[in-house]
C-alpha cells in the first residue's frame, strides 16, 4: 500500500474526507430513493464539488450508470480528462470498470466507505489502483464513514430480499 499516508498526517484530510463522504452519502440516499443500489459519489477539486454521481443503473438501463463513472463524466465535463488534482470520494470501494476509469482519468486520489467483498477493486477481490502493474497510481483512503455506508447497502438488500 505503497501510496497510503500515515493516519497522523491526515488528520486534518480525514475531517474534510468526512465532510465530502457525507455528501456521497445524501447522493447514494437519493439512489436508494430511486429504487437504485444506494451508491453515491463525488469528485472534488480546491475543496470544490466538480462532479456528482449516483446510481442511475435501472433509470439508464445501462450497466456502466454507476455513481463514481457519472461523477466522473461531470468532472470531465467541467475539467478535462485529466483529474490528477482531484478526489473521488464514493461510498464503496469502486469496481474494476470504475477503477479502470479512476486510471484512465489520472485522478490524483480516491477515498471510499465500505468495502466490496464481491467486485472490490482495490484490494477486496483485485487491486487495480495501486502496485506498478499501470502507469498511474492514485492516492487511496479506505474505510471513511465505513460503518454508515456499508450499513446503507445492507440495509437496501434486506428490504430487496424480504420482498421476494
Amino acid at each position: 500500500m505503497q501510496n497510503q499516508k500515515p493516519q497522523d498526517e491526515r488528520t486534518d484530510l480525514r475531517d474534510e474526507d468526512a465532510v465530502f463522504m457525507e455528501l456521497a452519502l445524501e447522493l447514494a440516499e437519493r439512489a436508494e430513493e430511486a429504487g437504485e443500489v444506494p451508491i453515491g459519489a463525488v469528485v472534488v477539486s480546491g475543496g470544490e464539488v466538480v462532479g456528482r454521481g449516483r446510481n442511475r443503473i435501472e433509470e439508464q438501463g445501462s450497466a456502466t450508470a454507476h455513481a463514481e463513472m457519472l461523477a466522473l463524466q461531470e468532472a470531465c465535463a467541467l475539467l478535462g480528462r485529466r483529474l490528477s488534482d482531484c478526489t473521488l470520494y464514493s461510498t464503496i470501494e469502486p469496481c474494476p470498470m470504475c477503477a479502470g476509469a479512476i486510471i484512465l482519468a489520472r485522478v490524483g486520489r480516491v477515498v471510499f466507505g465500505a468495502e466490496d467483498p464481491k467486485f472490490g477493486a482495490v484490494g477486496s477481490v483485485v487491486n487495480l489502483l495501486e502496485g506498478e502493474r499501470f502507469n498511474h497510481q492514485p492516492e487511496v483512503t479506505r474505510g471513511i464513514l465505513a460503518e454508515r455506508c456499508g450499513e446503507l447497502l445492507q440495509r437496501f438488500f434486506r428490504r430487496l430480499r424480504s420482498r421476494e
